[in-house]
């Protein structure tokens, strides 16, 4: 049986992270050429119009899963992974302006559909297509780690070091924890530079430390661990890929 997956409360902080988010990624959109959508963004095999089609696609198929978090009938996020990959491919070569106005219009809506989210239905469980069970909480938390991992990824000067910490913590806390629960043959604890935990994964292993930044680099996969250590010095433990 999957059990609920732990997660970090939403506050009202959550709700003004998502707004400030997309509009630090709005603010870079601006400048986009429609010669800049084809260049390959810092996504292995993504361009930046790949990236940015995603990040409009994604709202309506979140907003399936605050749906059933609202009638408790359920709508899957995605029918499967081959769905949500036609999604992604499908309007990715549009102009830039057009796909920056999609984004834009697709950030407002969602803010609205979860501002709008009854109160009761904050307590349903639901499932979304990577398989853990959680509440429309995880949602907002889901939908914050992709704004500030993908502005990363479009590759405009905007880094892992430029996320607010807020958001950062919160984002870092969610990737480790369903990375945690996904991989339970890997073991060791990660630490930030101060050698404070920031998550324990299974029992033993070593530890890993480094910068809050560094380490989410490394748990998105979008490094190869570049500023992480391990006490005695040995490799970096293998973790599954992410996107």
């Amino acid at each position: 049986m999957t059990h609920p997956m732990k997660h970090l409360p939403v506050t009202e902080d959550t709700f003004r992270e998502l707004a400030a988010a997309a509009d630090r990624l709005l603010t870079d959109l601006d400048r986009l050429t429609d010669a800049d959508i084809a260049v390959p963004s810092r996504l292995s095999g993504w361009t930046r119009g790949y990236v940015l089609n995603h990040l409009a696609a994604q709202v309506p198929a979140l907003e399936r899963l605050l749906e059933w978090a609202r009638t408790g009938v359920e709508r899957p996020q995605y029918a499967d992974r081959r769905a949500r990959d036609a999604e992604i491919e499908a309007g990715a070569d549009r102009p830039a302006a057009e796909l920056a106005a999609e984004v834009r219009r697709t950030a407002a809506h969602f803010q609205q559909a979860v501002e709008n989210l009854p109160e009761p239905a904050w307590k349903a469980v639901i499932r979304p297509i990577t398989g853990e069970l959680c509440t429309p909480e995880r949602i907002l938390v889901i939908r914050l780690r992709e704004l500030e991992v993908h502005h990363v990824d479009l590759d405009l000067g905007y880094g892992f070091a430029d996320i607010p910490d807020t958001a950062l913590r919160t984002i870092t806390e969610d990737v480790a924890g369903h990375l945690a629960q996904a991989t339970a043959a890997t073991a060791f604890e990660l630490r930030d530079e101060q050698g404070a935990p920031i998550h324990r994964f299974g029992t033993g292993g070593p530890t890993v430390t480094g910068t809050r930044p560094d380490a989410l680099a490394w748990l998105t996969g979008r490094s190869a661990g570049d500023g992480l250590t391990t006490a005695d010095g040995a490799a970096l433990p293998v973790l599954p890929g992410w996107i």
